[in-house]
């Protein structure tokens, strides 16, 4: 019979053997965290059920994923905020009234 010891982290750093129910579940962490790929199919069709696979698909087709963004929503947002703020490129009413103003006057042909 196999018997399992844990070793306490804190000192003085014994020994104390684990009963059965106490074993934690073992997962390898690469292949845990691949398990999101497992039966992936694209919208066509085409299997990526693997990141290799997944990032061919990607690259063959043209796309990317949103990480490849970073920063540039942020940016963005922050253009969007100060053109609805009016810190910069908002058109105000005094805009329209020059523009009206210069097509009246403009010579017409």
């Amino acid at each position: 019979m196999k018997r399992t010891f844990r070793q306490n982290p804190k000192p003085p750093y014994d020994f104390h053997e684990v009963t059965g129910e106490q074993v934690p579940a073992r997962h390898d962490g690469l292949l845990y965290n691949d398990r999101i790929y497992d039966g992936l199919r694209a919208d066509d069709g085409s299997d990526i059920s693997s990141r290799t696979r997944h990032r061919e698909y990607m690259k063959n087709n043209g796309l990317t994923t949103m990480d490849d963004f970073k920063g540039e929503w942020e940016k963005a947002r922050q253009q969007r905020d100060d053109y609805f703020t009016g810190k910069r490129g908002t058109i105000t009413r005094s805009d329209i009234e020059r523009a009206i103003h210069q097509l009246q006057e403009a010579p017409r042909k």
